[in-house]
Protein backbone atom coordinates (compact mmCIF):
# COMPACT_ATOMS: atom_id res chain seq x y z
CA UNK A 1 0.00 0.00 0.00
CA UNK A 2 3.02 2.25 0.43
CA UNK A 3 4.90 1.18 -2.69
CA UNK A 4 4.25 4.47 -4.50
CA UNK A 5 5.13 6.55 -1.47
CA UNK A 6 8.54 4.93 -1.07
CA UNK A 7 9.87 6.69 -4.14
CA UNK A 8 8.39 10.03 -3.09
CA UNK A 9 9.17 9.91 0.62
CA UNK A 10 12.24 12.14 0.32
CA UNK A 11 10.24 14.67 -1.69
CA UNK A 12 7.44 14.65 0.89
CA UNK A 13 9.90 15.30 3.66
CA UNK A 14 11.46 18.21 1.78
CA UNK A 15 8.05 19.84 1.39
CA UNK A 16 7.45 19.56 5.11
CA UNK A 17 10.72 21.14 6.15
CA UNK A 18 12.83 23.35 3.87
CA UNK A 19 15.90 22.40 5.89
CA UNK A 20 15.80 18.81 4.65
CA UNK A 21 16.42 19.31 0.95
CA UNK A 22 19.88 17.74 0.99
CA UNK A 23 20.33 14.67 -1.17
CA UNK A 24 22.29 11.70 0.11
CA UNK A 25 24.12 9.35 -2.21
CA UNK A 26 24.52 6.13 -0.28
CA UNK A 27 27.48 4.21 -1.48
CA UNK A 28 29.15 0.91 -0.81
CA UNK A 29 32.64 1.62 0.47
CA UNK A 30 35.20 -0.64 -1.25
CA UNK A 31 36.39 -3.56 0.84
CA UNK A 32 40.00 -3.24 2.09
CA UNK A 33 42.72 -5.65 1.09
CA UNK A 34 43.12 -8.87 3.07
CA UNK A 35 46.08 -7.44 4.97
CA UNK A 36 44.24 -4.20 5.65
CA UNK A 37 41.16 -6.11 6.78
CA UNK A 38 43.16 -8.23 9.24
CA UNK A 39 44.87 -5.10 10.59
CA UNK A 40 41.52 -3.31 11.00
CA UNK A 41 39.98 -6.28 12.83
CA UNK A 42 43.03 -6.51 15.10
CA UNK A 43 42.81 -2.81 15.93
CA UNK A 44 39.06 -3.01 16.56
CA UNK A 45 39.55 -5.96 18.90
CA UNK A 46 42.32 -4.17 20.78
CA UNK A 47 40.29 -0.98 21.23
CA UNK A 48 37.29 -2.98 22.39
CA UNK A 49 39.47 -4.66 25.00
CA UNK A 50 40.75 -1.30 26.22
CA UNK A 51 37.23 0.12 26.49
CA UNK A 52 36.05 -2.92 28.42
CA UNK A 53 39.12 -2.77 30.67
CA UNK A 54 38.46 0.89 31.40
CA UNK A 55 34.84 0.17 32.31
CA UNK A 56 36.00 -2.62 34.65
CA UNK A 57 38.48 -0.30 36.37
CA UNK A 58 35.73 2.25 37.02
CA UNK A 59 33.47 -0.50 38.35
CA UNK A 60 36.20 -1.52 40.79
CA UNK A 61 36.76 2.13 41.83
CA UNK A 62 40.33 2.09 40.53
CA UNK A 63 39.89 5.66 39.39
CA UNK A 64 43.55 6.53 38.89
CA UNK A 65 44.16 3.65 36.47
CA UNK A 66 40.84 4.35 34.74
CA UNK A 67 41.78 8.00 34.28
CA UNK A 68 45.05 7.03 32.59
CA UNK A 69 43.28 4.61 30.28
CA UNK A 70 40.59 7.16 29.37
CA UNK A 71 43.38 9.53 28.35
CA UNK A 72 44.92 6.85 26.14
CA UNK A 73 41.56 6.05 24.53
CA UNK A 74 40.78 9.70 23.94
CA UNK A 75 44.18 10.26 22.36
CA UNK A 76 43.70 7.34 19.97
CA UNK A 77 40.23 8.17 18.74
CA UNK A 78 38.56 10.82 16.63
CA UNK A 79 35.01 11.78 15.62
CA UNK A 80 36.29 12.01 12.02
CA UNK A 81 38.22 8.73 11.68
CA UNK A 82 37.03 5.29 10.70
CA UNK A 83 34.10 3.60 12.45
CA UNK A 84 36.33 2.20 15.20
CA UNK A 85 37.87 5.58 16.01
CA UNK A 86 34.46 7.26 16.03
CA UNK A 87 32.96 4.58 18.26
CA UNK A 88 35.89 4.74 20.68
CA UNK A 89 35.60 8.53 20.75
CA UNK A 90 31.96 8.38 21.89
CA UNK A 91 32.51 5.63 24.47
CA UNK A 92 35.65 7.34 25.82
CA UNK A 93 33.64 10.53 26.38
CA UNK A 94 30.93 8.56 28.17
CA UNK A 95 33.45 6.69 30.33
CA UNK A 96 35.13 9.98 31.19
CA UNK A 97 31.85 11.40 32.45
CA UNK A 98 31.09 8.26 34.43
CA UNK A 99 34.58 8.44 35.95
CA UNK A 100 33.99 12.05 37.00
CA UNK A 101 30.67 11.19 38.57
CA UNK A 102 32.20 8.27 40.47
CA UNK A 103 35.08 10.43 41.72
CA UNK A 104 32.70 13.07 43.04
CA UNK A 105 30.47 10.45 44.63
CA UNK A 106 33.48 8.88 46.36
CA UNK A 107 34.70 12.27 47.58
CA UNK A 108 31.22 13.19 48.86
CA UNK A 109 30.87 9.87 50.66
CA UNK A 110 34.29 10.31 52.22
CA UNK A 111 33.39 13.80 53.43
CA UNK A 112 30.10 12.82 55.03
CA UNK A 113 30.73 9.33 56.39
CA UNK A 114 34.42 8.99 57.18
CA UNK A 115 37.09 10.84 59.06
CA UNK A 116 39.41 13.26 57.35
CA UNK A 117 42.12 10.60 57.28
CA UNK A 118 39.83 8.13 55.53
CA UNK A 119 38.78 10.80 53.08
CA UNK A 120 42.39 11.42 52.07
CA UNK A 121 42.85 7.70 51.39
CA UNK A 122 39.87 7.66 49.03
CA UNK A 123 40.97 10.81 47.26
CA UNK A 124 44.41 9.30 46.79
CA UNK A 125 42.87 6.68 44.52
CA UNK A 126 41.28 9.35 42.30
CA UNK A 127 43.20 11.28 39.60
CA UNK A 128 45.93 13.66 40.68
CA UNK A 129 45.00 16.96 42.30
CA UNK A 130 45.55 18.83 39.05
CA UNK A 131 43.45 16.33 37.15
CA UNK A 132 40.72 16.45 39.77
CA UNK A 133 40.69 20.24 39.55
CA UNK A 134 40.35 20.03 35.79
CA UNK A 135 37.50 17.55 36.17
CA UNK A 136 35.81 19.87 38.62
CA UNK A 137 36.10 22.79 36.22
CA UNK A 138 34.67 20.70 33.37
CA UNK A 139 31.83 19.14 35.30
CA UNK A 140 29.44 22.06 35.01
CA UNK A 141 30.07 22.17 31.25
CA UNK A 142 28.83 18.61 30.74
CA UNK A 143 25.24 18.53 29.49
CA UNK A 144 23.67 15.19 28.63
CA UNK A 145 20.68 16.89 27.03
CA UNK A 146 20.36 18.68 23.71
CA UNK A 147 18.08 21.59 22.78
CA UNK A 148 14.82 20.21 21.38
CA UNK A 149 15.25 21.98 18.03
CA UNK A 150 18.78 20.54 17.68
CA UNK A 151 17.46 17.03 18.30
CA UNK A 152 14.64 17.56 15.82
CA UNK A 153 17.13 18.61 13.15
CA UNK A 154 19.37 15.64 13.93
CA UNK A 155 16.33 13.36 13.73
CA UNK A 156 15.75 14.49 10.15
CA UNK A 157 19.34 13.54 9.27
CA UNK A 158 18.96 10.20 11.06
CA UNK A 159 15.82 9.54 9.03
CA UNK A 160 17.62 10.16 5.74
CA UNK A 161 21.02 8.53 6.20
CA UNK A 162 19.90 5.39 8.06
CA UNK A 163 16.95 3.06 7.42
CA UNK A 164 16.11 2.58 11.09
CA UNK A 165 13.46 5.29 11.54
CA UNK A 166 11.86 4.90 8.13
CA UNK A 167 11.73 1.12 8.54
CA UNK A 168 9.93 1.59 11.87
CA UNK A 169 7.48 4.14 10.43
CA UNK A 170 6.75 2.18 7.27
CA UNK A 171 6.12 -1.11 9.09
CA UNK A 172 4.00 0.50 11.82
CA UNK A 173 1.91 2.31 9.21
CA UNK A 174 1.24 -0.91 7.35
CA UNK A 175 0.13 -2.58 10.59
CA UNK A 176 -2.28 0.30 11.24
CA UNK A 177 -3.74 0.11 7.72
CA UNK A 178 -4.27 -3.62 7.97
CA UNK A 179 -5.88 -3.39 11.43
CA UNK A 180 -8.45 -0.75 10.42
CA UNK A 181 -11.21 -1.62 7.96
CA UNK A 182 -11.29 0.25 4.65
CA UNK A 183 -14.85 1.34 5.34
CA UNK A 184 -13.93 2.98 8.65
CA UNK A 185 -15.36 6.51 8.67
CA UNK A 186 -13.05 8.02 11.32
CA UNK A 187 -9.59 7.15 12.64
CA UNK A 188 -7.87 8.50 15.75
CA UNK A 189 -4.11 7.98 16.15
CA UNK A 190 -2.47 8.53 19.52
CA UNK A 191 1.22 9.07 18.73
CA UNK A 192 3.68 9.14 21.62
CA UNK A 193 6.58 11.50 20.80
CA UNK A 194 5.68 12.50 17.25
CA UNK A 195 8.99 14.33 16.66
CA UNK A 196 8.72 15.96 13.18
CA UNK A 197 5.65 13.97 12.19
CA UNK A 198 7.55 12.26 9.36
CA UNK A 199 5.67 9.01 9.89
CA UNK A 200 2.24 10.26 8.91
CA UNK A 201 2.26 11.75 5.34
CA UNK A 202 2.64 8.27 3.72
CA UNK A 203 -0.23 6.92 5.86
CA UNK A 204 -2.40 9.94 5.05
CA UNK A 205 -1.73 9.42 1.36
CA UNK A 206 -2.64 5.73 1.61
CA UNK A 207 -5.88 6.56 3.43
CA UNK A 208 -6.81 9.15 0.83
CA UNK A 209 -6.24 6.67 -2.00
CA UNK A 210 -7.82 3.49 -0.69
CA UNK A 211 -11.43 4.66 -0.16
CA UNK A 212 -13.76 7.46 -1.21
CA UNK A 213 -14.66 9.52 0.60
CA UNK A 214 -11.54 9.08 2.75
CA UNK A 215 -11.99 8.77 6.51
CA UNK A 216 -11.70 11.60 8.99
CA UNK A 217 -8.26 11.45 10.63
CA UNK A 218 -7.40 12.80 14.08
CA UNK A 219 -3.90 12.67 15.54
CA UNK A 220 -3.21 13.32 19.22
CA UNK A 221 0.56 13.77 19.45
CA UNK A 222 2.88 14.10 22.44
CA UNK A 223 6.13 16.06 22.60
CA UNK A 224 8.33 18.24 24.81
CA UNK A 225 8.06 21.55 22.93
CA UNK A 226 4.62 23.07 22.29
CA UNK A 227 5.93 25.34 19.53
CA UNK A 228 7.39 22.39 17.62
CA UNK A 229 4.17 20.42 18.13
CA UNK A 230 2.12 23.25 16.62
CA UNK A 231 4.49 23.52 13.64
CA UNK A 232 4.23 19.77 13.11
CA UNK A 233 0.43 19.97 13.25
CA UNK A 234 0.37 22.84 10.75
CA UNK A 235 2.53 20.91 8.26
CA UNK A 236 0.35 17.81 8.57
CA UNK A 237 -2.81 19.91 8.16
CA UNK A 238 -1.51 21.47 4.94
CA UNK A 239 -0.57 18.04 3.62
CA UNK A 240 -4.01 16.64 4.53
CA UNK A 241 -5.70 19.55 2.74
CA UNK A 242 -3.67 18.85 -0.40
CA UNK A 243 -5.09 15.31 -0.34
CA UNK A 244 -8.66 16.33 0.42
CA UNK A 245 -8.41 14.51 3.75
CA UNK A 246 -10.38 15.79 6.75
CA UNK A 247 -7.88 16.20 9.56
CA UNK A 248 -7.54 17.37 13.17
CA UNK A 249 -4.40 17.64 15.29
CA UNK A 250 -4.26 17.75 19.10
CA UNK A 251 -0.88 18.50 20.75
CA UNK A 252 -0.15 16.98 24.16
CA UNK A 253 2.84 18.49 25.98
CA UNK A 254 5.08 16.23 28.05
CA UNK A 255 6.87 18.36 30.61
CA UNK A 256 10.65 18.25 30.78
CA UNK A 257 12.50 15.00 30.14
CA UNK A 258 10.56 13.06 32.72
CA UNK A 259 9.72 9.45 31.98
CA UNK A 260 6.63 9.64 34.16
CA UNK A 261 3.46 8.09 32.78
CA UNK A 262 1.81 10.83 30.67
CA UNK A 263 -1.66 12.11 31.49
CA UNK A 264 -4.37 11.17 29.02
CA UNK A 265 -6.23 14.29 27.77
CA UNK A 266 -9.99 14.68 27.17
CA UNK A 267 -9.32 14.76 23.41
CA UNK A 268 -8.74 11.01 23.66
CA UNK A 269 -12.45 10.42 24.10
CA UNK A 270 -13.43 8.44 21.01
CA UNK A 271 -16.04 9.91 18.71
CA UNK A 272 -18.82 7.78 17.20
CA UNK A 273 -17.55 5.37 14.53
CA UNK A 274 -13.94 6.27 15.33
CA UNK A 275 -11.22 3.60 15.48
CA UNK A 276 -8.21 4.17 17.73
CA UNK A 277 -4.61 3.27 16.87
CA UNK A 278 -1.80 3.81 19.41
CA UNK A 279 1.69 4.38 18.04
CA UNK A 280 4.79 3.91 20.23
CA UNK A 281 7.87 4.24 18.01
CA UNK A 282 11.06 4.28 20.12
CA UNK A 283 9.05 5.41 23.14
CA UNK A 284 8.18 2.64 25.61
CA UNK A 285 11.75 2.23 26.91
CA UNK A 286 11.58 5.76 28.34
CA UNK A 287 8.87 4.66 30.77
CA UNK A 288 11.13 2.05 32.36
CA UNK A 289 13.01 2.76 35.54
CA UNK A 290 14.61 0.36 37.97
CA UNK A 291 11.27 -1.43 37.91
CA UNK A 292 8.48 -1.68 35.33
CA UNK A 293 5.57 -0.35 37.39
CA UNK A 294 5.26 2.90 35.43
CA UNK A 295 5.31 1.07 32.11
CA UNK A 296 2.73 -1.47 33.26
CA UNK A 297 0.43 1.33 34.43
CA UNK A 298 0.81 2.97 31.02
CA UNK A 299 0.00 -0.28 29.21
CA UNK A 300 -3.09 -0.86 31.35
CA UNK A 301 -4.31 2.66 30.51
CA UNK A 302 -3.76 1.99 26.81
CA UNK A 303 -5.56 -1.35 27.05
CA UNK A 304 -8.54 0.35 28.71
CA UNK A 305 -8.92 2.56 25.61
CA UNK A 306 -9.61 -0.60 23.57
CA UNK A 307 -7.49 0.37 20.53
CA UNK A 308 -7.77 -1.50 17.25
CA UNK A 309 -3.99 -1.77 17.16
CA UNK A 310 -0.90 -0.76 19.14
CA UNK A 311 2.30 -0.45 17.09
CA UNK A 312 5.64 -0.72 18.87
CA UNK A 313 9.15 -0.13 17.54
CA UNK A 314 12.15 -0.52 19.82
CA UNK A 315 15.89 -1.08 19.84
CA UNK A 316 16.86 -4.73 19.88
CA UNK A 317 19.28 -4.45 22.78
CA UNK A 318 19.34 -4.87 26.55
CA UNK A 319 20.54 -1.49 27.81
CA UNK A 320 18.43 -1.75 30.96
CA UNK A 321 20.48 -4.33 32.82
CA UNK A 322 20.97 -3.35 36.48
CA UNK A 323 24.68 -4.25 36.35
CA UNK A 324 26.81 -1.61 34.67
CA UNK A 325 29.27 -4.00 33.00
CA UNK A 326 26.47 -6.04 31.42
CA UNK A 327 24.93 -2.83 30.13
CA UNK A 328 28.26 -1.57 28.86
CA UNK A 329 29.17 -4.70 26.88
CA UNK A 330 25.67 -4.85 25.37
CA UNK A 331 25.91 -1.20 24.32
CA UNK A 332 29.36 -1.74 22.85
CA UNK A 333 28.08 -4.61 20.71
CA UNK A 334 24.97 -2.71 19.59
CA UNK A 335 26.67 0.55 18.62
CA UNK A 336 29.59 -1.24 16.99
CA UNK A 337 27.08 -2.66 14.50
CA UNK A 338 25.39 0.75 14.08
CA UNK A 339 28.68 2.58 13.44
CA UNK A 340 29.83 -0.19 11.07
CA UNK A 341 26.64 0.24 9.04
CA UNK A 342 27.29 3.98 8.72
CA UNK A 343 30.90 3.31 7.69
CA UNK A 344 29.78 0.94 4.93
CA UNK A 345 27.10 3.18 3.43
CA UNK A 346 28.29 6.78 3.91
CA UNK A 347 31.47 8.66 2.99
CA UNK A 348 33.76 9.67 5.86
CA UNK A 349 33.34 13.38 5.10
CA UNK A 350 29.54 13.29 5.46
CA UNK A 351 28.57 16.09 7.85
CA UNK A 352 25.22 14.45 8.49
CA UNK A 353 26.97 11.22 9.51
CA UNK A 354 29.16 13.08 12.00
CA UNK A 355 26.15 14.91 13.43
CA UNK A 356 24.10 11.73 13.84
CA UNK A 357 27.01 9.87 15.42
CA UNK A 358 27.86 12.65 17.86
CA UNK A 359 24.45 14.12 18.70
CA UNK A 360 21.98 11.26 18.35
CA UNK A 361 23.94 8.09 19.01
CA UNK A 362 26.51 9.90 21.15
CA UNK A 363 23.75 11.17 23.43
CA UNK A 364 22.36 7.64 23.77
CA UNK A 365 25.79 6.17 24.55
CA UNK A 366 26.41 8.90 27.12
CA UNK A 367 23.12 8.10 28.82
CA UNK A 368 23.60 4.32 28.87
CA UNK A 369 27.19 4.46 30.10
CA UNK A 370 27.34 7.53 32.36
CA UNK A 371 23.86 7.91 33.87
CA UNK A 372 22.44 5.98 36.80
CA UNK A 373 19.13 5.70 38.62
CA UNK A 374 16.20 7.77 37.45
CA UNK A 375 18.54 9.94 35.35
CA UNK A 376 19.03 7.04 32.92
CA UNK A 377 16.45 7.23 30.10
CA UNK A 378 17.76 5.00 27.29
CA UNK A 379 16.56 1.73 28.85
CA UNK A 380 16.23 -0.36 25.72
CA UNK A 381 15.01 -3.94 26.06
CA UNK A 382 14.89 -6.87 23.67
CA UNK A 383 11.67 -7.98 22.00
CA UNK A 384 11.22 -10.90 24.38
CA UNK A 385 11.02 -8.53 27.37
CA UNK A 386 8.41 -6.36 25.66
CA UNK A 387 6.44 -9.46 24.75
CA UNK A 388 6.26 -10.57 28.38
CA UNK A 389 5.15 -7.15 29.61
CA UNK A 390 2.57 -6.69 26.85
CA UNK A 391 1.03 -10.14 27.26
CA UNK A 392 0.84 -9.70 31.04
CA UNK A 393 -1.07 -6.45 30.40
CA UNK A 394 -3.67 -8.24 28.29
CA UNK A 395 -2.31 -7.66 24.78
CA UNK A 396 -1.93 -10.28 22.09
CA UNK A 397 0.47 -10.16 19.16
CA UNK A 398 -0.95 -9.38 15.71
CA UNK A 399 1.23 -11.00 13.00
CA UNK A 400 2.80 -8.60 10.54
CA UNK A 401 1.91 -9.44 6.95
CA UNK A 402 4.25 -10.65 4.19
CA UNK A 403 3.48 -7.35 2.45
CA UNK A 404 5.10 -5.47 5.35
CA UNK A 405 8.27 -7.51 4.76
CA UNK A 406 8.12 -6.80 1.01
CA UNK A 407 7.84 -3.07 1.66
CA UNK A 408 10.79 -3.09 4.04
CA UNK A 409 12.88 -4.95 1.44
CA UNK A 410 11.94 -2.37 -1.19
CA UNK A 411 12.83 0.48 1.17
CA UNK A 412 16.32 -0.93 1.67
CA UNK A 413 16.82 -1.66 -2.02
CA UNK A 414 15.74 1.81 -3.16
CA UNK A 415 17.28 4.02 -0.50
CA UNK A 416 19.88 2.05 1.52
CA UNK A 417 21.49 -0.40 -0.93
CA UNK A 418 23.84 -2.52 1.12
CA UNK A 419 24.04 -6.27 1.60
CA UNK A 420 24.82 -5.62 5.25
CA UNK A 421 21.24 -4.70 6.18
CA UNK A 422 19.17 -7.79 6.93
CA UNK A 423 15.45 -8.32 7.58
CA UNK A 424 13.92 -11.16 9.51
CA UNK A 425 10.41 -12.14 10.58
CA UNK A 426 10.45 -13.70 14.02
CA UNK A 427 7.64 -14.16 16.54
CA UNK A 428 5.26 -12.58 14.00
CA UNK A 429 7.33 -9.36 14.21
CA UNK A 430 9.83 -7.74 11.87
CA UNK A 431 13.49 -7.19 12.72
CA UNK A 432 16.08 -5.01 10.97
CA UNK A 433 19.74 -5.65 11.62
CA UNK A 434 23.26 -5.20 10.36
CA UNK A 435 25.14 -8.34 9.34
CA UNK A 436 24.06 -10.95 11.89
CA UNK A 437 22.95 -8.60 14.67
CA UNK A 438 19.34 -7.44 15.00
CA UNK A 439 19.17 -3.71 15.83
CA UNK A 440 15.47 -2.74 15.67
CA UNK A 441 12.15 -4.56 15.96
CA UNK A 442 8.59 -3.58 15.02
CA UNK A 443 5.55 -5.42 16.34
CA UNK A 444 1.78 -5.04 16.33
CA UNK A 445 -0.55 -5.71 19.28
CA UNK A 446 -4.23 -5.76 20.11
Amino acid sequence: MFMASLNSSNHDQQEEDPGTDLQYNHQIIPEPSREGFISAVSNATHMRQLLTRCAELISRSDFSAAHRLVSILSGNSSPYGDSVERLVHQFAKALSLRLKNCCYAAAAAATTTTSAASASIIMASTPTTAAATALSNDRNNVDMTEPEEHLQSCYLSLNQITPFVRFSHLTANQAILEAIDEGQKAIHILDFDIMNGLQWPPLMQALAERSYPPPMLRITATGHDLNILHKTGDRLLKFAQSLGLRFQFHPLLLFGNSNDVPAFPPALALLPEEALAVNCVLYLHRLLRDDSRGLRLFLHKIKALNPKVVTIAEREANHNHPLFMQRFVEALDHYTAVFDSLEATLPPNSRERVTVEQVWFGREIMDIVAAEGNNRRERHERYESWEVMLRSSGFSNVPLSPFALSQAKLLLRLHYPSEGYQLQIRNDSLFLGWRNRALFSVSSWQ
